[in-house]
């Protein structure tokens, strides 16, 4: 679904990401995870095409979209949503506003966009929240929200940039339950950046990590976790 080659990104002196070789199966669940300042988090933004790579390429199911620029570059970007910690929620629109912002933006007219909305609702389980204003929600129930605002244009990828982080762990297990479901419902593949190994272990099939801006070690979550190869594959798991 997703190739990165020979991915590299500097911010001045700072080399962030460099000479990074990645493959994301389709319909797979595929996790990031390193210490803070690893990288993960600028590969995250040069795979959803946030930023473009100073170096190297990114293909989409053999495509290469890194190059593509303006409307194209925008239509390829509405095929895919990205879930953050801190939910990105606009504190001004109550659920069924926030959900539809995109649809919105996305110049739908205004039947279609409740119809969507009214789908999305139902499909994260927050039918009872439509017309409630973001105080009124747990962190839980405001990822929800961060979902299907996220789901709404239809992606075939979600991103997910410490998606759980501000959760407790009974919020956190319901929402990976979730983003499990939708991606065998909706087909989607998933990339999660994560620093919790607790998270990559209960949803992730394959994980790679992160050091120093380089891709240290590989491989599927069971291999990388009962046998680190690396220091830094080691320290992370003897952390958690």
């Amino acid at each position: 679904m997703i190739t990165l080659k020979g991915i590299s990104k500097s911010y001045g002196p700072v080399s962030a990401v460099r000479n990074v070789d990645l493959a994301v199966p389709e319909g797979s669940i595929y996790g990031i995870i390193g210490k803070s300042g690893a990288g993960k988090s600028t590969l995250l933004r040069i795979m959803s095409l946030l930023e473009p790579p100073d170096q190297g390429e990114v293909h989409y199911g053999g495509e290469r979209v890194d190059t593509l620029a303006g409307r194209e570059l925008l239509a390829r970007r509405r095929r895919m949503g990205m879930i953050f910690q801190n939910f990105n929620l606009l504190g001004s629109r109550n659920v069924t506003g926030n959900i539809a912002y995109p649809l919105e933006i996305a110049g739908l007219h205004k039947k279609q966009i409740q119809e969507r909305v009214e789908e999305l609702l139902e499909l994260v389980d927050i039918r009872d929240k439509r017309k409630a204003r973001l105080r009124e929600l747990s962190g839980g129930q405001k990822q929800r929200v961060a979902i299907a605002r996220a789901l709404a244009a239809n992606p075939e990828v979600l991103f997910c940039d410490e998606a759980t982080s501000a959760l407790d762990p009974q919020t956190t297990r319901s929402i990976l339950s979730l983003v499990r479901d939708l991606r065998d419902k909706l087909n989607l593949t998933v990339v999660l950046i994560t620093h919790q190994m607790a998270v990559i272990r209960a949803i992730c099939g394959e994980v790679a990590v992160m050091e120093g801006g380089r891709v240290v070690e590989r491989g599927t979550v069971t291999a990388v976790f009962d046998h680190p190869e690396t220091a830094a594959a080691k320290e992370l798991i003897h952390v958690q």
